[in-house]
């Protein structure tokens, strides 16, 4: 019987998506609201980490009221969706996407942004047709990704976790990887800095392009 062909299965937000500058202007605005000093790209790298609450409470050393982190959340989206609109894909996102595809590999995304926002977004590039399911968050935000990942894999036909590869930018990713099965590669051109990533126990690459190279080899 022939095996399952390779499965990459591609974060959107740092990821696929360069949108780690308008992710800063609308943290810093979030933060604004209750007070806390802005916080620099280097800083937001070494901190971050979901679920978004703990990455909350290690800047102010406690964790938000419900009252807070309602008032934050609303206003990092109310900002994110103003700064996105400069935003695209990652330096050579489009290519690598059409060379897996052009190889006969499948490929899909999983974000835990909006799944609502997510569809007309990836339309909008014109990048939908390269995958064979586009799912993004459908509940409250600031969960974890595994049960997302889980649900998502076991919904493609023909698609074997032992066989996929995650390319994220956030730890979260690698373990909803290896709570799925599947392998995980993580960028350090989003969320995370190379340091914080590293703890995860998969490989950390900088570039998308050596992303793909070791999913393929990962997934060999």
């Amino acid at each position: 019987m022939r095996k399952p062909a390779a499965h990459i299965v591609w974060d959107w937000n740092g990821t696929l998506f360069h949108d780690i500058d308008a992710v800063i202007a609308a943290t810093n605005s979030a933060f604004a609201e209750i007070g806390l000093e802005p916080i620099t790209l280097e800083r937001y790298r070494e901190l971050y980490c979901v679920p978004v609450p703990v990455f909350y409470e290690r800047l102010m050393g406690r964790r938000p009221t419900e009252a807070e982190w309602l008032v934050m959340d609303a206003t990092f989206h109310r900002h994110y969706t103003e700064q996105r609109v400069g935003c695209g894909l990652a330096e050579g996102a489009e290519a690598l996407l059409a060379a897996w595809q052009g190889a006969g590999r499948s490929q899909s995304i999983l974000s835990m942004f909006g799944h609502d926002e997510l569809i007309p977004l990836v339309r909008g590039l014109g990048i939908a047709s390269r995958f064979i399911r586009v799912e993004g968050r459908t509940g409250p935000s600031g969960g974890s990704k595994s049960a997302y990942m889980v649900r998502h894999l076991a919904a493609l036909e023909s698609v074997e976790p032992g066989r996929t590869v995650v390319i994220g930018d956030a730890a979260d990713d690698a373990v909803a990887a290896r709570d799925a099965g599947a392998h995980a590669v993580l960028y350090t051109g989003g969320s995370h800095s190379w340091s914080s990533l590293a703890v995860a126990g998969v490989p950390v690459v900088d570039t998308l392009a050596e992303a793909v190279q070791v999913a393929e080899d990962l997934a060999a």
